[in-house]
Formats: C-alpha cells, structure tokens, sequence
C-alpha cells in the first residue's frame, strides 16, 4: 500500500470489477447480446447499444503492449518510489482490452522494484493483487513464462 495515494472511485458500473479484484479475480464486463468486452465499464454496449452486461472472469495473462517511466515533479505519495514503472497490459482474452498497472517482482513486491530497464514490450505477464486501500485491491502484473502466453496475432 501506497500511503497517500489517490484511489480509483468506485461507480456502480465499476463496482463489479473492483469487487472481483478484493476475491482475486480478473472480471471484464461483456454485453450480454453480443458478448463484446468492454473497459472501462460501461453502462451501454457501443457495438449493440445493448444496456445488458455480465462479467467475464478472466485468465489474468497479457502481454506489456507499453510502458513509462515517471519522473519528478510527481504526487508527494509516489515521490519516495521514483524512478518506478507504469505499464499496459493487454489481455490475452482480448488484446483491445487494456489494463494500467505496475510490473512487479512478486505478488508482494513493490512498484519500483522491477529496473525499468529490463521491461520489454511483449512480455508475458499473469495479474496479481494488491491492497491500496480500506476498500481497494488493485491489479497489478508480474513476469509469466513465455508459454503461458499465445503468440502475438
């Protein structure tokens, strides 16, 4: 947990998905007719126009499709952390699907552990979770071997 740091809001279209993330699991919501995932949630399909949803649970492996490197000046919380990664994940599920995090060591490890150096777009990665809050677990990504995940389309 970052002491200090801003925590995503909860809305009732996202509620599902930050209440998967507290059980460990990856959720996507889906239009219920024509199955599209979406994210962020939404309370409409804007394929269908569809207003019916479900959440998919996800494999939680993707692939680093880009990465950054923030620098002071930063938020007085993430000062301490500098210099730390910032990466996105595409699901395997769904490469349009994309997910903002931190590579991590380990399922404990902390966000400025990983030498940003070493990050390469394409790795493999298996979501884990971390507390950020009272009520947030967010999801955060590790290293996963290269067989875990498919080759890219």
């Amino acid at each position: 947990m970052i002491e200090g740091a801003p925590l995503p809001a909860v809305t009732e279209e996202s509620a599902p998905f930050w209440e998967a993330c507290a059980r460990g699991e990856l959720r996507i919501q889906a239009c219920s007719n024509c199955g599209l995932l979406r994210f962020p949630p939404r309370p409409m399909c804007p394929r269908c126009q569809s207003i019916d949803a479900e959440w998919k649970l996800m494999s939680g492996r993707g692939r680093i499709w880009s990465f950054v490197v923030p620098h002071p000046p930063l938020l007085p919380a993430f000062m301490p952390l500098a210099p730390y990664n910032v990466v996105v994940v595409e699901l395997e599920e769904d490469p349009a699907i994309r997910l903002v995090g931190n590579l991590l060591p380990s399922a404990e490890g902390a966000i400025n552990e990983v030498d940003p150096a070493t990050i390469r777009i394409g790795e493999p990665t298996q979501v884990v979770f971390q507390p950020a809050g009272e009520d947030i677990v967010l999801p955060r990504w590790v290293r996963a071997p290269a067989s875990t995940v498919p080759p890219e389309r």
